[in-house]
């Protein structure tokens, strides 16, 4: 008979946990979205994402590996490039930086995604970790596969003056609020950016 006061194993989850399925996972991501958040990214711990979500952290563990890995979860959850690149790069070749441009600032400006992106670019100023995880998810698996699609000349670093372009205009409207920037209106924004996006992503 087990003994119930005895410490539960970590690693591998129960096969109880095991079989929440699906439906655990989406609690654990979006408590993972809640926690970094609210608290950051140094404050946050597997643990206290997994008493957020109502599980064992073995089955954070289980899911997602470590906090790093979850941290990039969130991200992805938040641009979805599974979902906006074929949206990006299937329309005509002209209009790429605008597309590229009105899905950036709209991400930023839907409250859903913009909370944990808030806590992801706070968290990538001030910690290696996050800033690694912020690089390796927008430039490799969403900038570089766009301009790497484009077939043009130096696409790793086409992708990284977009990036630079697009993070800088989040810190300063979103982060720390800049005049008149911080007031301008969305469409006024995708109007001067998509021209640089252009040039960057397909100018010869």
């Amino acid at each position: 008979m087990t003994d119930p006061a005895a410490p539960r194993r970590r690693g591998r989850p129960s096969r109880t946990e095991e079989e929440s399925g699906p439906g655990a996972r989406e609690r654990i991501l979006e408590a993972a979205r809640a926690q970094f958040a609210e608290r950051g990214y140094d404050k946050t711990s597997v643990r206290g994402i997994a008493k957020a979500a109502g599980v064992d952290p073995a089955l954070v563990h289980h899911y997602f590996g470590t906090k790093d890995e979850v941290f990039a979860a969130a991200i992805e959850v938040s641009f979805e490039p599974a979902l906006v690149l074929p949206a990006i790069l299937g329309g005509p070749l002209d209009g790429i930086g605008e597309r590229l441009a009105r899905y950036f600032i709209g991400v930023w400006e839907n409250p859903v995604s913009r909370a944990p992106l808030l806590a992801i670019i706070r968290s990538a100023l001030t910690h290696e970790a996050a800033a690694k995880v912020l690089r390796g998810f927008v430039l490799r698996r969403l900038l570089e596969r766009i301009a790497g699609d484009l077939d043009v000349p130096d696409p790793k670093f086409r992708a990284e003056l977009a990036a630079s372009h697009m993070i800088g205009i989040a810190i300063l409207r979103y982060v720390i609020k800049v005049e008149p920037m911080a007031s301008a209106d969305p469409e006024e924004i995708v109007a001067h950016v998509a021209p640089t996006l252009q040039r960057y992503l397909t100018e010869a």
